[in-house]
């Protein structure tokens, strides 16, 4: 099940800067009422969900520690691995819709942009020193935990992972729309 065609790397930085150059315009142009206001399809605020969206990012680092272990492994051991974290999907889904409401009482916006940069560097410095028989080593995954989470993945399947989460979540953001929806807590 090893990815055979060679991942464009290219691609991959050009991605993340893309996602870089939004996530700033989205926190600069933002208004206090604006982060406060709720998003599309979630119960989460603008700002909760910005913080999830970094956080796919951050997200990365323990990913690729899983498939390296993981991934030497016989199959066997990571389908039942991915087998107990999908049994395990109501308390991930409760601590990941837990998880942004407490960030972002630690994480302001201006914080969020600052680690964003930060994790978003070490993604790509990471990825370059990557060998392309590294990039192709996988583990099975909790298909339960994410809609991104395939039945099994690579190591460059995880790099492109969070550009696919920021996509998905851009756009339930609802920054300058004015609907008038506002938090209810």
């Amino acid at each position: 099940m090893m990815n055979a065609i060679a991942m464009d790397r290219q691609a991959v930085y050009e991605d993340y800067e893309r996602a870089r150059r939004t996530f700033h315009q989205l926190l600069d142009s933002a208004s206090e009422t604006d982060l406060a206001r709720l998003t599309r399809g979630t119960k989460w605020t603008n700002e909760q969900l910005l913080w999830h969206m970094l956080f796919g990012y951050m997200l990365v680092r323990a990913l690729l520690v899983l498939v390296r272990v993981f991934g030497r492994l016989p199959r066997g051991v990571g389908k039942a691995f991915a087998r107990l974290l999908n049994a395990g999907t109501v308390p991930f889904d409760w601590v990941n819709h837990a998880g942004p409401r407490g960030a972002v009482k630690v994480f302001g916006p201006r914080r969020m942009g600052v680690a964003f940069d930060r994790v978003l560097d070490s993604r790509q410095r990471r990825l370059a020193a990557e060998s392309d028989g590294d990039l192709a080593r996988g583990m099975h995954f909790p298909v339960r935990w994410d809609p991104f989470f395939k039945d099994f993945m690579t190591v460059g399947d995880i790099y492109r992972y969070p550009n696919l989460h920021f996509d998905f979540h851009h756009r339930q953001l609802t920054l300058g729309s004015g609907d008038g929806r506002q938090r209810d807590e």
